[in-house]
This record gives C-alpha cells, sequence and structure tokens, in this order.
C-alpha cells in the first residue's frame, strides 16, 4: 500500500518541461512580434541604402557611357542627355587607335603587372599569415608589427625612387610589381592569418604523420583550405592594382610604360573639350575590374568574415 500511495505518473512527477515549453513558446512568440514591429524601419532603411547606392554609383557610370557614345561637340556641353547622333562605335575605334595603340599596350602592361603582383601577393601572404598563426616564436611580436607598420606607414616616393634607382628596377615592370607587393602585402597577411585561426592543427598533425614537410603542407593540406579568402585577395588586390593611378606615374613614366589608368593624359594633352574620348576610355579602362567584382562579390563578403570567429 505504500508503494501504490507515494507511486506519481511521470506527468504529475516533473510539471517543469510543460512550463519551460509554454515560456519558451511565449519569449519567441515576443521576439517575433518585436520583430514584425521592427521589419518596416529596416525597409525603409534598406530602401533609404539602395537609393543612396543608385546615385552614388549607377548614376555617375549611366553618364560616362552616355557622354563615350556622344559627338565631340555634344560632349563638350557635359549635359546627362541621349546623344542626338550615336558616334559610340567612332569613338571606340577612335580611342582604340590613339598613340599608336597605346591603348592596347597599356592594357598588356597592365596585366602583366596585375597578374604578377597578385600572385606573389597571394603566395608570400598565405605563407607568412599561415607561419605566424602556426608557430609562435620570440619574433611573432616583431613581425606583427612591421605587418601593422606596413598598414599605417604612408607611402614614401622619393625614398622608393632612390631605392629602385639602386636596385636598377626604375622605369621597369619588375620594379613597379615590387612596388605593389611591398605596399599590398601587409593587408594580406592579416586576412589570411585570422582565416588560418579556423583550420583545425588536426589537419597538420596529420599531415606530418603521414610524412609530410612543411612545404608539401602547406601546398597540399592548407593552402587549398584557403580558397574563400584567396578569392578574397585576388579580387581586392587586382582591382587596386588594375586602377593603380600614382604608383604607375612616379615608378613606371613613360611612354611605352603606360598602364591603362595613364593614358587619361593622352586625351587630356589633346584638348579638354574631347570629353567623349576621355569618357570613352574610362569606361573601357573601368569594365574589367567591374565585371570581377559583379561575379565575385559573394566570395569578398565570405572572404573578409570567414576569419572573423574562430571555430
Amino acid at each position: 500500500m505504500s508503494g501504490i500511495a507515494f507511486t506519481n505518473s511521470p506527468a504529475e512527477s516533473d510539471p517543469a518541461p510543460t512550463t519551460r515549453t509554454v515560456t519558451t513558446s511565449q519569449s519567441r512568440g515576443r521576439r517575433a512580434g518585436r520583430a514584425s514591429r521592427r521589419r518596416p524601419g529596416g525597409i525603409i532603411v534598406g530602401l533609404i541604402a539602395i537609393a543612396l547606392s543608385v546615385v552614388v554609383f549607377l548614376v555617375p557610370f549611366a553618364f560616362i557611357f552616355v557622354t563615350a557614345g556622344k559627338t565631340q561637340g555634344e560632349a563638350s556641353r557635359l549635359e546627362f542627355t541621349w546623344p542626338t547622333q550615336l558616334a559610340f562605335v567612332e569613338n571606340f575605334f577612335t580611342v582604340i587607335q590613339t598613340g599608336d595603340f597605346v591603348l592596347l599596350r597599356a592594357f598588356l602592361n597592365s596585366t602583366i603587372l596585375t597578374v604578377a603582383s597578385v600572385s606573389i601577393m597571394v603566395v608570400l601572404a598565405a605563407m607568412v599569415g599561415y607561419v605566424l598563426q602556426r608557430r609562435t616564436s620570440r619574433w611573432n611580436p616583431v613581425v606583427n608589427s612591421l605587418v601593422l607598420a606596413g598598414l599605417i606607414i604612408p607611402p614614401a616616393v622619393v625614398p622608393t625612387i632612390w631605392v629602385l634607382q639602386g636596385t636598377g628596377t626604375y622605369r621597369t615592370l619588375a620594379g613597379l610589381i615590387a612596388v605593389h607587393v611591398a605596399f599590398g602585402l601587409s593587408f594580406c597577411i592579416l586576412l589570411f592569418r585570422a582565416f588560418v585561426a579556423t583550420i583545425p592543427r588536426e589537419l597538420d598533425e596529420a599531415a606530418v604523420l603521414d610524412g609530410a614537410g612543411p612545404l608539401r603542407l602547406f601546398f597540399t593540406v592548407v593552402f587549398p583550405l584557403l580558397r574563400s579568402v584567396i578569392v578574397t585577395v585576388i579580387v581586392v588586390q587586382a582591382v587596386t592594382v588594375f586602377n593603380d593611378f600614382t604608383y604607375a606615374l612616379y615608378f613606371l613614366p613613360g611612354n611605352d610604360n603606360a598602364t591603362v589608368q595613364l593614358t587619361l593624359y593622352n586625351f587630356q594633352s589633346q584638348g579638354l573639350n574631347q570629353w567623349n574620348l576621355l569618357f570613352m576610355d574610362v569606361l573601357l579602362i573601368t569594365i574589367p575590374p567591374l565585371i570581377m567584382y559583379i561575379f565575385f562579390n559573394r566570395q569578398i563578403v565570405s572572404g573578409m568574415t570567414s576569419g572573423a570567429i574562430k571555430g
């Protein structure tokens, strides 16, 4: 009898799950209600952001495109109107043939410069970021300070020219490649180091147990896992190097060494009223980095945020 008197059913012995379920449902309902009340404000903010983006980015690009298709007389008025006489094809071939096809040589120089600089930055930054994250030594604070100094200290033109002249690389593509690598390496190292922190050390230990050396471990195990941040570095640095004007002007002077940004001088020197040719040149040198950014914008965001949270 005593056993029957003190035996309760499961529902009577533990009413807490029902209470927790009700409490959880109520809290979820309250959070959903607050989210629904905040939703109109978020939509308005999003619409405002889209409108500002259109004004800041699309309207100037549309003005460049429209002006590039005008005749010289219409383009000189700098009005945002559709051309009465479309001269897009004529302006295109005029820009290509100007200066003994200097624009084609400039595209070739910029392509070589961009591919070489970005390739070196990716490999070196990935290796340095991996070593800084995986191996701790007394030199790590020194290297970290140098990396941060590369981001903080502005580039000095005159000392850089002196160094390039001393090494015999002034007015050469090799010298400008070295300049871009030196000035862009710090940013890339920080990205790679943050991403390497998300890769488990067990992969390194397993590869070492399988007999992999340091280079084989890095290039066959670690480097393929850095795909997202590699795409980010490639796109960001490729756009930066391809659109560079200052470094090419200071460290690579001369018509034979012209890059795409320096070709703008060719049309400004012929007269400020040739806005149709100037804007056609701007349109041609803007399209390649724009296409690259459109196709890889998701990879850029993924690579920039992948190392923010470890684990």
